[in-house]
């Protein structure tokens, strides 16, 4: 029974997108937000990975970071 799904493969990619939303979430929690409140962001950016954690970080990160 040979298997057709590269797991080796995917591995990896989930490894990246679970950090990925990890390092959003935190970015969220630890700084201001833009736009929506902090709570908004989360939601968005962990239902529609990887697009919601890539508009938080274009749009929705406050620019006066300190």
């Amino acid at each position: 029974m040979n298997s057709s799904i590269p797991w080796a493969g995917l591995i990896p990619v989930a490894v990246l997108i679970v950090g990925f939303m990890i390092y959003c979430i935190v970015d969220i929690a630890r700084h201001d937000v833009k736009h929506l409140p902090k709570w908004a962001w989360i939601v968005i950016s962990c239902a529609s990975i990887p697009v919601g954690g890539i508009i938080y970080l274009l749009v929705g990160r406050d620019s006066n970071r300190s």
